[in-house]
């Protein structure tokens, strides 16, 4: 009896939706990415976040005048796609939910709860990027003034930048519930601690969020096939 490529077993085909784990951080990626204005910028690591100058941003911004997509924007990218975060959210609850169910639910809230507050920052980063290019260059030194107010390290847009950081401490708390469980790669939950560690510690700073994206995809990947089988 002649066997052909077709008669393959349907489980052994990965599902389009088992894809749904790596989508989100594939895409932030590409969001780190397009920080850096050259290539060599990667390499300029600090240990800690400081506030650039925001002259040459808000005169850019400004010059522009919003002649330029919106989609150019980085912040716009990561905004649109924060639903495929809850939807990697929801896939690690699939895989640990039924040995460690009370964990894995409040683990998986922290997750979204965190990405709404990211959706928040978002949100104010693209509206202060689109409205600076709004402004009338006359009132220029009065912009740079009030944009870096608005971005200062405290108040509200600090509450907001804390809170946003609960969605990778959600992830991370996520990946530790499914320590020891059966065929759960251990180099997999580590790996993605370790990443959610990196982008919560090194908040704002491109390069280290962008090496702490790669291991959560890298210990992602195992985790394709056994989705695939729930």
């Amino acid at each position: 009896m002649i066997t052909f490529m077709s008669d393959t077993p349907a489980t052994s085909r990965l599902k389009p939706g088992s894809y749904l784990l790596i989508l989100f951080p594939c895409l932030f990626v590409i969001v780190f990415l397009l920080h850096f204005r050259r290539a060599s910028d990667f390499f300029h690591f600090r240990l800690h976040y400081v506030q650039p100058d925001p002259t040459p941003i808000v005169t850019s911004l400004i010059r522009a005048q919003n002649h330029w997509a919106m989609f150019h924007d980085p912040h716009i990218l990561g905004y649109l796609g924060l639903p495929l975060f809850i939807l990697c959210a929801f896939a690690l609850y699939k895989l640990s939910r039924t040995a460690r169910p009370r964990l894995s639910a409040i683990a998986m809230f922290i997750t979204i709860s965190g990405t709404i507050y990211l959706g928040g920052l978002f949100g104010m980063w693209t509206a202060f990027y689109r409205g600076l290019g709004e402004v009338d260059p006359r009132y220029l030194d009065g912009a740079i003034v009030t944009f870096r107010g608005m971005t200062a390290p405290h108040g509200a847009f600090l509450l907001t930048t804390t809170l946003a950081k609960l969605s990778f401490i959600g992830l991370g708390l996520q990946s530790l519930a499914m320590w020891k469980l059966p065929d759960i790669p251990r180099r997999s939950v580590v790996l993605i601690v370790m990443g959610c560690l990196l982008i919560v510690g090194f908040w704002d700073l491109d390069n280290w969020m962008l090496i702490g994206m790669l291991l959560m995809i890298s210990g992602f990947f195992p985790l394709i096939r056994l989705l695939n089988k729930i």
